[in-house]
């Protein structure tokens, strides 16, 4: 039987690189793509011996050729954490915009299934709770954290018009957090903040008054459910997330209850445009994938504190993770 190939972008990020992991897994042939702006060989590095591994550096927002056949496409690339996409707002926009027509261009000439990773932020900061799939969303197209919104906004608009147009085959995921290992500590995403914070003994910051709500999923769990998707005949998108939805502050003491520490919680302004509520209405996931999350956040956050524990101290205390500034905005 044919080994079937799948191309994976962001291959080196969080996603990316545990989605590399499961394909192995399942017998695929993987073509793991990243530019390494924010992504990191050391994700992957232990897929390098295998023969039906290979790792591509390039960069989805100029151009993509790929030789032989090609049965899917995962398209993962791009900044996912604030700290990230506010320090490289042009590519955060070009990737979702020029590296996701790149894709469907690549998917088009091969026959392939794409599947595009669009996020909970296309809600923005929502005004309808919990959030179902046939919400529009309230997102400023002009403030900072606009150019990951309308960028993941895009990317849906055209995957529907290639699937329109063209007849192409597609998929659109729309992602709510989610933690595990591999995440980088200083990212700026709460889950990685907070453990960071506390291994270094350091307070615990929480934005605004600690009420915006969160809901976790466990990488496993998101996983599954973005394969589950992928085999699916479903093309509108499908939210896939943790319904259980927790407050920040109420998350932070979590943390200083898991670590054993006993850090004060100190409180800092809310960034411009950052939601309040977040909760996925998971009702389209059960019913056209029978999928919903298994992890318990408490068991994923022991999980994931155990590895974040073994990171070297230099890691620990790694406050840049990438120099951008010969970027410039290309």
């Amino acid at each position: 039987m044919k080994t079937k190939r799948i191309l994976i972008t962001g291959a080196a990020g969080f996603l990316g690189s545990h989605l590399c992991d499961r394909f192995i897994a399942e017998g695929y042939h993987v073509i793991g793509m990243d530019n390494l702006i924010t992504g990191d060989l050391k994700n992957i590095e232990h897929l390098f011996p295998l023969e039906r591994f290979e790792f591509h550096h390039h960069d989805v927002s100029t151009f993509v050729h790929l030789g032989g056949e090609l049965d899917y496409i995962l398209h993962f690339a791009s900044p996912a954490s604030p700290i990230d996409y506010l320090k490289i707002p042009i590519e955060t926009l070009k990737v979702g915009s020029l590296g996701t027509l790149n894709l469907l261009g690549l998917a088009k000439e091969k026959n392939a299934r794409i599947l595009v990773a669009s996020t909970s932020e296309v809600y923005g900061d929502p005004l309808v709770h919990p959030q179902n799939e046939e919400y529009y969303g309230n997102v400023s197209p002009i403030g900072p954290r606009g150019v990951y919104d309308e960028a993941k906004r895009f990317m849906e608009s055209i995957t529907m018009a290639y699937h329109r147009h063209h007849g192409l085959d597609t998929r659109i995921v729309r992602i709510f957090n989610t933690y595990g290992a591999r995440m980088r500590l200083n990212d700026g995403r709460v889950v990685p903040a907070f453990m960071g914070q506390a291994l270094r003994g350091e307070d615990l910051t929480v934005f605004g008054d600690g009420s915006q709500t969160r809901s976790f999923t466990y990488i496993d769990d998101q996983i599954e459910g973005i394969y589950r998707l992928l085999m699916s005949d479903y093309v509108e998108p499908v939210n896939i997330g943790n319904p259980d939805e927790t407050t920040i502050l109420e998350f932070a003491e979590e943390i200083i209850k898991l670590t054993g520490t006993n850090q004060k919680i100190v409180f800092k302004p809310l960034p411009v445009d950052d939601p309040l509520q977040r909760q996925p209405d998971i009702s389209k996931a059960k019913e056209i994938l029978d999928w919903e999350p298994k992890v318990h956040r408490s068991e994923g956050l022991k999980k994931v504190y155990e590895y974040f524990k073994s990171l070297s101290p230099e890691e620990l205390h790694q406050k840049e993770h990438r120099d951008f500034s010969h970027l410039n905005g290309k």
